[in-house]
Formats: structure tokens, sequence, C-alpha cells
């Protein structure tokens, strides 16, 4: 995309966006991350109906009638949005490419966020963290990390998630909101994965795009791994073929999702020939009835 294509769809991210959230998603996110604790507020005067055991005593004593104590949820929170900026994420066989789909997935969230007076920053990385946008409020903000996203050039074109999340837990303060958006193609990041979850709020979006998972009968052809470059010859006539290649993908995925299940991370499944938005609506109604 050139820079007036960019800035045309930041345009049209930031109506979209801010429609769903105006409709749906500024409730259903508070709902679901709520403030870290409470903290005083003021003392006021006991009324019927009060908790007896907010009294304040000293207060009560020199004041010869009974006054409590009045706390209020600490509702700031900061959500900071990990994106997968890796040569794989380039790729999308239907409109838009698994890296366009999480700038517009980001920018929902962050106006969620924003909404909610929570703070967002931002994080972008390949086999290295390339990309650090400290976490701030505000709608010029959030339209910054967007153009962030759309604009960003990544210098490698590996994938390391391990690095990702260390750099996370050195940056920001305990229970912190993450979502981590990416398309998983990387091993050896299980052990910093149950770390971060058990320090933040981690969940997990996995990019998905259909001509990964399964391929059509259209001949030879021949596949190349952006990451590594490597390229494989398959004749796609071969139903055997065909098999082969979506049960290893299917294997693939059956492991991440025991990966994500034994560190305790919530997922969310976005593909980019579907809508994201139920997949994204499901995840915060199934988190606000957990409680």
């Amino acid at each position: 995309m050139n820079e007036k294509e960019i800035l045309k769809k930041i345009r049209r991210i930031e109506i979209f966006t801010n429609r769903l959230v105006s409709t749906v998603f500024a409730g259903e996110y508070e709902s679901v991350f709520k403030g870290q604790g409470i903290t005083f507020d003021e003392v006021r005067e006991y009324q019927a109906g009060d908790e007896i055991r907010a009294i304040d005593w000293n207060v009560t004593a020199r004041m010869e009638q009974a006054y409590i104590k009045k706390y209020v949820e600490e509702r700031e929170l900061v959500m900071m949005l990990v994106v997968d900026m890796s040569a794989s994420t380039s790729f999308g066989s239907i409109r838009e490419t698994k890296a366009e789909i999480a700038a517009e997935i980001a920018a929902l969230l962050a106006f969620s966020a924003i909404r909610n007076n929570d703070k967002v920053g931002l994080i972008c990385f390949t086999d290295t963290v390339e990309h650090f946008v400290a976490p701030r409020k505000g709608r010029r903000h959030v339209l910054r990390v967007v153009r962030d996203i759309l604009y960003f050039q990544p210098k490698q074109p590996g994938t390391n998630i391990e690095t990702a999340l260390a750099f996370v837990d050195r940056v920001l303060k305990p229970h912190s909101v993450v979502f981590l958006i990416s398309d998983f193609k990387d091993t050896g990041y299980e052990k910093q994965l149950r770390l971060s979850s058990k320090r933040h709020s981690l969940t997990a979006i996995t990019l998905q795009d259909r001509r990964e998972a399964e391929l059509p009968d259209v001949g030879l052809i021949e596949l190349e791994d952006p990451e590594t470059g490597e390229t494989t010859v398959i004749d796609t006539r071969s139903e055997e073929a065909r098999q082969l290649y979506k049960e290893l993908n299917q294997h693939a995925e059956a492991e991440r999702r025991q990966i994500f299940r034994t560190s305790q991370v919530d997922t969310i499944d976005v593909r980019t020939d579907e809508p994201y938005v139920k997949p994204l609506i499901r995840f915060f109604r199934q988190r606000a009835a957990k409680g």
C-alpha cells in the first residue's frame, strides 16, 4: 500500500471500529477487564444499609457518630498489543493479509480500552522486538498505534515469540492486559508463555488463512516459506498429498491449542476469509460469563 491508501485505510478502520466500540465492545471490554483492586476514596457518615465492617472506628470515636470508609475500584489498566510482523503475516489469500487484519483488531481493542480510560501500548516483533510504543491514552495515540502497524516494514523475516513476551515482562507492571496477535509459526515459546500468563492477563489471537490449512486441486504448485525462503513443489492433483498437508497443519494447530491450554492462556481464532468481529464478541461474552 502507498501512503494515500494507508491513510484512507486508517480512516476507514477508525470509523468502523468506533461504531463497533460504541454499540458493542466498550461495555464488553469493561465487564471483562476490571480494575486491579480498590483504592480509598473518602470517609462519609454511616447510612442505613451500609456494611458495618466498613466503619472507620477512629473517625467515629472522634466525631461521636458513625463514619465509614468508602472505596472505589481502581479502574485504569494498561493494555499492550503485541503484534507479530514477521514475513508470514504478509500472507492473505482473500482480500486482506494477516497483518492488515491484525491492525484492525488492534484498533478495535485499543479504542475499547481508551473508551474506558485505559492506556494502550504497542510492540511489533519479528525474531526480535523491532518497535515499541509506550502505553498512553487518547484517540490520537490510538491512531498512531494503528498507523505504526500499517506502515511497519520489518527488518527481519523470522518469528520469536519468546523474545517478545520476555520484553513485555520487562517493560510492563504486573496485571497488565496483553493481547498477543500472531499466526504462531514458531516453537520454543512455551515456558515464557506460562511465565507471562501468570504475570498478566494474556490472550492469544491466532491469525489463520485457509490456504495455509488446506490446498486446492490446482496441479503443481511451489510453496515458499516466507520466513526461511525454503521452497517445496507439491502436486495438488494428488489427494494423498493434499490430505497429508491438511493433517500436518491440523497436528500443528492441536499442538498450539495444547500449549495455550496448559499455559492457561485464553485464545481467539481469527481467519482471513471470515469476519473477525464474531470470534471477538464470543470471547468477551464467554470471559464475562466466567466472572
